[in-house]
């Protein structure tokens, strides 16, 4: 996790055996001839879902839910029991809505590419985010639609890529969305609407918060157990993801990404510099020592293009202060960016909200029968960067720019990408990991 590393998308496809044969068997499909789902509300969409963890199977779940004419035809992921398990529930609480043969439930590195090339029409991309850039431009390339979960990368590089994914995308057509179920909220929709039509005035700055308790940890026993063997050092991160920063991007990343991409939307841009503070007082003390690697506290300045600020906290603390929320002030007001508007132009929002995690896919699936121009891979690329950006300026305590950022920023995932390669991050002699040290980490 040096941040020096730089590497372009050929780079790191050439390095990496799985992915670059991933992007040759893309690159073989014809784009033009790719099958686009045409108008007919009964026409069957085909889905494959790759990454079969928790958001995975409640992804793949959302958009069945979303509309009758999916049918979920491939399941991939790293790990065989995953890839089983979801294949044995989908067959189990779907029946008839989906078509998992065996030989169509993929395992391993490689597996997101015969997801893809297995026929599908869209794919759900529920991977680590590390994963997510270069799954992205294999499946745009492939000629597939995209639901993509937030954060879609977690560097400099990732951005880089996703940016041009974007692009082809819309040259091809191809519709994309990201899992920021806040943009399909109407009370959050109607909000913003007001915030942008003048309802606070001049914005003077915004607030951003996700301050809980912890997450999940996946141990190095749990995983031998079910391999009934040791496991390689790159099998061990991947499968404890969240704790490793070239598979996470670090909480601030993973999770407060949601309340920074409101932020975003509210004031109408990204912000072009950061400089905050952080580190990890207690995530790997006592029973976790040695888990991983990443911070369990941020705080983030941003400054946008006209001088509006922007103040993020993150945490992951027990016996702290829990606070998930967003809240925007200006020359005539403040708002929660969630349903009300204090002050000059006085509101509350009094409609109802649907489940926002299934109209997101509703939303997809419509533009697709359209064909619409729909692609949410532009602000995914954005507030995934300005949660990259936050780490940078945390993790080494400097002022962090945008454009330095995203032109200079590396790459964090490995040189090669197999099971017993070397992983990009090791423990020491005591079996911890290297945690950054603001003042000496170089953000590129």
């Amino acid at each position: 996790m040096s941040g020096k590393k730089t590497a372009s998308r050929r780079e790191f496809l050439a390095g990496s055996t799985a992915l670059a044969a991933g992007a040759a068997v893309a690159g073989a499909l014809d784009l033009g001839t790719a099958r686009m789902v045409h108008a007919a509300g009964s026409e069957q969409i085909k889905v494959a879902l790759i990454g079969c963890g928790g958001r995975g199977n409640g992804a793949v779940s959302d958009c069945l839910t979303a509309d009758d004419a999916v049918r979920v035809i491939a399941v991939a992921d790293s790990f065989q029991d995953r890839a089983d398990n979801t294949a044995k529930r989908l067959r189990k609480d779907y029946k008839d809505r989906v078509d998992l043969p065996d030989d169509r439930v993929f395992v391993g590195l490689d597996a997101f590419e015969k997801a893809i090339a297995a026929g599908p029409d869209m794919v759900i991309l529920t991977t680590p985010p590390g994963f997510r850039p270069y799954q992205y431009a294999a499946a745009i390339k492939a000629g597939k639609h995209v639901f993509m979960e937030k954060p879609c990368c977690v560097d400099g590089a990732g951005y880089r890529l996703l940016m041009e994914t974007n692009k082809v995308a819309d040259e091809k057509g191809r519709k994309v969305g990201v899992g920021f179920q806040r943009r399909h909220t109407p009370s959050y929709m109607e909000t913003i609407q007001r915030i942008h039509d003048g309802a606070l005035g001049k914005l003077s700055f915004l607030r951003a918060y996700w301050n809980g308790h912890g997450i999940w940890v996946r141990r190095r026993d749990q995983l031998a157990k079910q391999l009934g063997r040791t496991p390689t050092e790159m099998e061990y991160q991947i499968y404890n993801w969240y704790h490793f920063c070239w598979l996470s991007g670090d909480n601030i990343c993973e999770q407060h990404i949601h309340n920074l991409d409101v932020c975003n939307w509210a004031a109408g841009g990204h912000p072009v510099e950061a400089n905050g503070m952080g580190g990890c007082s207690v995530r790997y003390t006592g029973e976790n020592k040695g888990v991983g690697q990443i911070f369990d506290h941020h705080f983030v300045e941003f400054t946008y293009a006209d001088g509006t600020k922007m103040f993020s906290q993150c945490r992951h603390i027990p016996n702290t202060w829990g606070n998930v929320s967003e809240a925007a002030h200006g020359s005539e007001g403040e708002s929660n960016c969630a349903g009300w508007i204090k002050g000059k132009h006085e509101w509350r929002f009094d409609g109802k909200n649907p489940n926002s995690m299934v109209q997101e896919h509703k939303d997809l699936i419509r533009a697709i029968r359209s064909g619409e121009k729909y692609n949410e891979g532009y602000h995914g690329a954005s507030s995934s960067m300005t949660a990259v950006l936050g780490r940078m300026a945390t993790y080494s305590g400097q002022v962090v720019k945008w454009d330095d950022a995203t032109t200079k920023g590396g790459t964090e995932f490995p040189a090669k990408l197999a099971w017993d390669a070397k992983a990009p991050v090791a423990p020491d002699k005591d079996g911890n990991y290297p945690i950054p040290v603001p003042g000496v980490f170089k953000p590129y």
